[in-house]
């Protein structure tokens, strides 16, 4: 039987070390389309990504963007290439609060050098929290 894309990420995944950023952020795979080069993660705000307002800050969310877009990559290139962030930019639509957040992650396009990626992050109820553009630059996983 064939696997199943989030089953290919999965194996994908578990080939390299979990950083303690994505730990943080109660990173977790919920879907993947190595193909495409899609990807879903889930993750955690909790109550210390507070401001004063209550809300997320916009920093961890930024990261939650970042630590979507870049797995598109690693999927898509089968484990063979990582993804470090170039630039990124954030557009902010509406107020975080604690508790799962999901960010869907899309390459745009995967050049030979650098990949130019798309992010949207949202709450549970579906509502669009904040989008994100970024380029990466391309290496090698095995040059690490």
């Amino acid at each position: 039987m064939a696997q199943t894309g989030l089953e290919r990420a999965a194996a994908i995944f578990a080939r390299f070390p979990t950083p303690p950023c994505a730990t943080t952020l109660g990173w977790r795979l919920l879907a993947a389309d190595p193909d495409a080069g899609t990807v879903r993660i889930g993750f955690e705000a909790s109550q210390a990504f507070c401001n004063p307002a209550g809300f997320v800050q916009g920093g961890f969310l930024a990261a939650m963007l970042d630590d979507t877009m870049g797995p598109a990559v690693l999927v898509r290139s089968g484990g063979a290439l990582f993804a470090p962030t170039i630039d990124l930019t954030v557009s902010f639509l509406s107020p975080a609060r604690p508790g799962v957040l999901v960010g869907e992650g899309r390459i745009l396009q995967l050049g030979q050098t650098i990949a130019f990626l798309e992010g949207s992050l949202f709450d549970q109820a579906g509502q669009l929290l904040a989008r994100a553009t970024a380029s990466a630059r391309l290496v090698a996983t095995d040059r690490l």
